[in-house]
């Protein structure tokens, strides 16, 4: 033990409890001496490239490129996606995808390309392979979006598996997005990023990395064109991004980079070119449809951890229907569990569960049941028992189970990359769906297991069943979380046919979005940690997770009432829309922060009510297309470089734009439009765009504008949908989709296509159909039509 770890022992045993911080001390040297006898040495090691190419074997949708030291298989699939693996490396087994692989497109030809080079051309991408194993990606224009140099690899003399390491070079104008739920985006500044799912221990601010879902998915936005990347390897890996420079008219560019280290596993790519919005349909037809939620978890959520009581939660309900204010879910944290064991209730604080569920749910109120991996290693405790019956917990190296240290103290952990023990798992949702919930959040699933020093997680060595391939920790960290997310989504299917699931979790992995969505973790209060919710929840929907947020207020502290509202105010207009914060926090009702911010924070919620419909839209079409709900404002336009650098404003589906503020003190804000007239929603003065404006902000609102021709579907007056129609501007037509929700199955409705356009001095709205246009099927309400 060196000082550094020393000092940590004392601060552990000091901050959380000697009983607990003396497990947490015992804890670290357990995984210490696990991995130090469970993880082989790895000693001398040897480089190696791809070398020169020796043969070609065509085959369909592309071929296998044979070097003198390693092959390259290349796949054109059907969507436009293309694949690439070394050394044999094959795109299954994948935990990203989704069901098999798709099929190679018959089109996609091997063929000699110029110096000793190979290429395979299909009609969206030409795939361009160097005589020493450089791979570009190329436009069917010939504009090189990507260029990957010769992969190099680090292989244990004694065997085991090969560090590697990938350097991309993109276009010097080139800016990077993604790389899972990065607070310092949305766009990726400079800079090294870790691979590796964490739990910083606290509350985190735009400095901070990593957090609790990292995934090695690139977007790149260059003026060349739009593509997105990603190595399907669950290791432990680091990304260093450098942006490129351009020459000012010289021509001596420099370019952007990528250079990706990974610890192990296959190296193996899947890359998608197009416009972003045919990107993230490809990358959806690869990694699965995002799931649906429920109309009503599309509403306000609220949340705590404290709440302590039955009491303490009707009065918080109580405290909303007193005011006025509409309220959809409320969640429950740990301290509603019997002593912080899953699948439990504590009977003294919670003693008619059940009922409090029921009275909730005729007030139009859901209970949300926080669900971790975490099962307190005590015989008698039920889900305890039948895990050790089912041997389902996760063991070490040499056959014992693992025990970390978690809330309920000393406690063991199932291995989820087993088919039987998500089976086993998902059935334990019984019980939740017995006392009333109605949905669920995953938390500390990264996995965390409390350590006084070094990684608060599992043991590196510690085994794991992989899909019954057998590996180690190293390898399944990644996707604990999204295994357990599986387990639950699809037990809570078998257990509830008839209801869509409603699950989201904080760890997570590619391809998560199949089975819920996220949200931002313990998010530090500040105006900072404003900033870094915003960028989180854009990131994540660029790697094909649309549904997030953060905890509103923050996790930690006591935003000043200007904080809170302003927080609040950007919620309103993010998928998941959530107060939350932790034991020792301030309040986070509206009412507690004085009557002008519950009278502006009532404004809010209203409005959100008012666009549920529209919000009900964007989750439809987001399971349809992969699109998010919040889009970055280059979305439509990314050849526009100005909108790739904005970062303090969103797209909300194609029709609003809405502009947060996130620095104290600010009654006005400027607003970078994209191309296209826009409509300030509540003056309903028009802009014209491509600009930047200057416009109103004062503290009863943030700045919503709507896309000229725009239809929204809104909620009227009287409960029912209305068409919101924003006037197009002369001499063009605008329009919208709707997509009224079926309820809580699984009919999906039929896409409604209105159109909107100018007919002498009034606009006109139809809806498209076979036969031509007809009468719209709801009331119909035009704004801006005064604006010329």
């Amino acid at each position: 033990m060196n000082g550094r770890d020393l000092v940590r022992s004392v601060k552990a045993v000091g901050s959380v409890g000697a009983a607990q911080g003396v497990r947490t001390v015992r804890a670290a040297w357990r995984r210490r001496r696990a991995d130090a006898t469970g993880l082989p040495a790895r000693g001398a090691e040897r480089a190696r490239v791809p070398g020169a190419v020796q043969e070609v074997e065509p085959g369909p949708g592309g071929g296998v490129v044979r070097f003198s030291r390693s092959e390259l298989r290349i796949l054109v699939a059907v969507n436009g996606a293309v694949f690439w693996g070394w050394d044999g490396a094959e795109p299954e087994p994948s935990y990203a995808l989704a069901g098999r692989c798709p099929e190679a497109d018959p089109r996609a030809v091997l063929e000699p390309d110029k110096d000793g080079g190979w290429r395979v051309v299909a009609e969206r991408v030409t795939v361009v392979v160097s005589r020493h194993g450089a791979v570009e990606v190329r436009t069917p224009g010939g504009v090189t979006l990507r260029r990957d140099l010769p992969p190099r690899w680090w292989e244990p003399v004694g065997g085991g598996p090969a560090r590697w390491m990938q350097r991309s070079e993109v276009a010097a104008d080139a800016r990077f997005f993604g790389l899972g739920g990065r607070a310092s985006g949305p766009r990726l500044p400079d800079g090294r990023y870790r691979l590796w799912n964490t739990d910083p221990g606290y509350a985190f601010a735009p400095g901070d990395d990593p957090l609790y879902i990292t995934m090695p998915v690139q977007m790149v936005v260059s003026d060349g064109g739009t593509h997105l990347a990603f190595h399907d390897s669950s290791w432990d890996g680091t990304v260093t991004l450098l942006g490129g420079e351009e020459g000012e008219g010289s021509g001596h560019d420099r370019a952007g980079t990528s250079e990706l280290r990974m610890d192990g596993g296959p190296l193996r790519c899947w890359v998608m070119v197009g416009t972003p919005a045919r990107v993230l349909l490809a990358w959806a037809s690869l990694t699965g449809a995002p799931a649906l939620p429920p109309a009503w978890a599309l509403g306000h959520h609220h949340a705590r951890w404290g709440f302590g009581s039955e009491q303490e939660v009707r009065r918080i309900v109580a405290g909303y229907l007193e005011h006025g204010l509409p309220l959809d879910a409320v969640h429950l944290d740990i301290d509603h569990l019997d002593a912080h064991q899953v699948f439990t209730v504590d009977q003294d604080r919670f003693p008619k569960l059940s009922v409090l569920a029921e009275e909730l749910r005729r007030d139009g109120i859901r209970l949300v049941s926080i669900v971790d991996p975490a099962v307190k290693a005590l015989p008698g405790n039920a889900v305890y028992d039948g895990g050790t019956a089912e041997d389902a917990f996760v063991r070490d190296a040499s056959g014992q189970v693992v025990q970390g240290v978690v809330w309920p103290g000393e406690a063991v952990f199932p291995d989820f990359t087993h088919a039987r023990v998500r089976d086993w798992w998902g059935r334990l949702y019984e019980e939740r769906l017995a006392q009333g919930f109605s949905g669920f959040w995953h938390d500390m699933n990264e996995p965390t297991s409390f350590a006084a020093f070094g990684e608060s997680t599992l043991p590196r060595s510690a085994r794991h069943s992989l899909e019954e391939r057998g590996g180690d920790h190293r390898e399944a960290h990644n996707v604990y979380a999204l295994c357990m997310a599986r387990a639950g989504f699809e037990g809570l299917r078998k257990l509830a046919p008839e209801e869509r699931p409603f699950l989201f979790s904080r760890s997570g992995w590619a391809g998560m979005q199949r089975y819920g969505g996220t949200w931002s973790g313990d998010v530090a209060t500040g105006w900072p940690g404003l900033r870094a919710s915003l960028a989180l929840v854009m990131g994540l929907g660029l790697c094909g997770v649309p549904y997030s947020g953060p905890d509103i207020g923050g996790f930690d502290g006591d935003p000043s009432p200007e904080l809170y509202l302003r927080w609040f105010q950007l919620g309103a207009y993010l998928p998941l829309f959530r107060t939350h914060a932790s034991l020792r926090a301030g309040r986070r009702e509206p009412w507690e922060f004085g009557a002008e911010v519950l009278e502006h924070a009532r404004v809010a919620l209203v409005e959100r009510r008012r666009l549920l419909p529209y919000f009900v839209t964007l989750a439809h079409l987001a399971r349809r297309t992969g699109a998010p709900y919040v889009r970055p404002l280059w979305w439509a336009a990314p050849e526009e470089r100005a909108l790739r650098d904005c970062g303090d404003a969103f797209l909300l589906g194609d029709s609003l734009l809405v502009a947060p503020v996130l620095a104290p003190g600010a009654d006005r804000r400027a607003v970078q439009l994209p191309r296209g007239r826009w409509y300030d929603t509540v003056t309903e003065r028009a802009y014209e765009g491509p600009a930047q404006v200057l416009v109103e902000a004062p503290l009863s609102r943030i700045p919503v504008f709507a896309r000229a021709g725009a239809v929204l579907p809104v909620r009227g007056e009287d409960g029912g949908l209305e068409l919101e129609v924003w006037a197009p501007a002369r001499g063009r037509t605008g329009g919208g989709l709707v997509m009224p929700d079926g309820g809580e199955g699984w009919d999906e409705p039929d896409i409604e296509r209105y159109t909107a356009r100018w007919m002498g001095s009034r606009v006109v709205v139809e809806r498209e159909g076979e036969d031509g246009g007809s009468e719209p099927s709801h009331p119909v309400r035009v704004r801006g039509a005064g604006e010329r």
